[in-house]
């Protein structure tokens, strides 16, 4: 099954809501993260989970996915959750999904 799927992939996959709050967030992703599925599930994405530095950057790159605009190879800093350093998944690419 499709959910199996996703919780499962060896890629990171996460997924946001139109308002910007995890909807979405795999094995791979809590793993690469320390953010299990209860931490973040609801939450903002950005303002809780992705470096100050490029938080303006992420959320422009994110507005347009949930717009139906595709991006290639957008860096995504994430904080981990118990060391505070930095990981960045690296995707193909965006997409909206509805």
């Amino acid at each position: 099954d499709l959910r199996a799927l996703i919780d499962t992939a060896n890629a990171p996959i996460f997924g946001i809501d139109k308002h910007g709050c995890v909807n979405e967030w795999n094995q791979r992703t809590a793993a690469l993260t320390e953010y299990s599925v209860e931490d973040v599930m609801g939450k903002p994405l950005v303002e809780n989970f992705i470096s100050p530095d490029y938080r303006s950057s992420v959320a422009i790159i994110l507005e347009q996915a949930l717009q139906g605009v595709e991006t290639a190879s957008f860096e995504l800093p994430f904080f981990t959750k118990t060391t505070q350093r930095q990981v960045r998944h690296v995707p193909t690419q965006y997409e909206a999904w509805a």
